[in-house]
């Protein structure tokens, strides 16, 4: 593709860089394409492709090593706006609390949903797969972002069914609630974040929770 883009260039009054000149400018994969656009295209449906492929460059995407030309993802920033496992109930809140098994006063960065093992576990936006691993304390963890530096967090997982990079729907499955990492018993970590930095979770979560005081109920997290 790159070697097809430089011989077309080249048509006409257009002068080839020399070798040396090539080795010396930056590879920066943005092309001139107002230049470009002032020769005829006529119906040729290979000058057509060619530039989809460069509008979708402009876009933010990218070239892969075979020269195929991958568009950025297209979505809107999508809040956070549906419960992240149904018939929950709320076993630590967002902010300062006991921390059930460090013992130390602690800011809690998000919620604690408990729940069976294996309850299935959902998007709460849309958005893409940014992270679907074991982390460290999270345990089996999946991270989504939304766009404008909006992500949720889901910790806890007995299986994840998503991968990196995956787009999803809001109300997708993502997983299924367990209590991998630090955790006291099946329950969902699930946190908001904005710009990296936690939010309260319960805004954005349309639901009338059940909350506990039971010292016995799951719980856990990072922090």
């Amino acid at each position: 593709m790159l070697v097809k883009i430089a011989t077309i260039l080249a048509l006409g009054t257009a002068t080839v860089a020399s070798p040396a000149m090539a080795d010396e400018a930056p590879a920066t994969g943005v092309i001139d394409t107002d230049t470009v656009a002032q020769a005829p295209l006529g119906d040729d449906e290979e000058f057509t492709e060619l530039f989809a492929s460069w509008e979708d460059l402009e876009d933010g995407g990218r070239i892969t090593a075979s020269g195929e030309v991958i568009a950025a993802p297209r979505f809107a920033v999508s809040v956070p706006s549906r419960m992240p496992v149904d018939g929950v109930q709320l076993t630590s809140g967002y902010g300062m609390r006991n921390h059930p098994i460090l013992r130390q006063r602690r800011q809690h960065n998000g919620v604690d949903l408990a729940a069976p093992r294996g309850t299935p576990v959902y998007a709460t936006a849309d958005g893409v797969v940014e992270m679907a691993k074991y982390w460290g304390s999270y345990g089996n963890y999946v991270q989504i972002g939304h766009g404008g530096d909006l992500e949720t967090r889901y910790a806890h997982l007995s299986s994840y069914t998503v991968s990196d990079g995956e787009q999803v729907r809001k109300g997708d499955l993502i997983g299924y609630i367990g209590s991998t990492g630090r955790s006291t018993g099946p329950h969902l970590h699930y946190e908001v974040r904005v710009s990296g930095d936690p939010v309260n979770p319960i805004p954005y979560m349309v639901a009338n929770l059940e909350s506990t005081d039971d010292e016995q109920a799951a719980r856990g997290g990072p922090e």
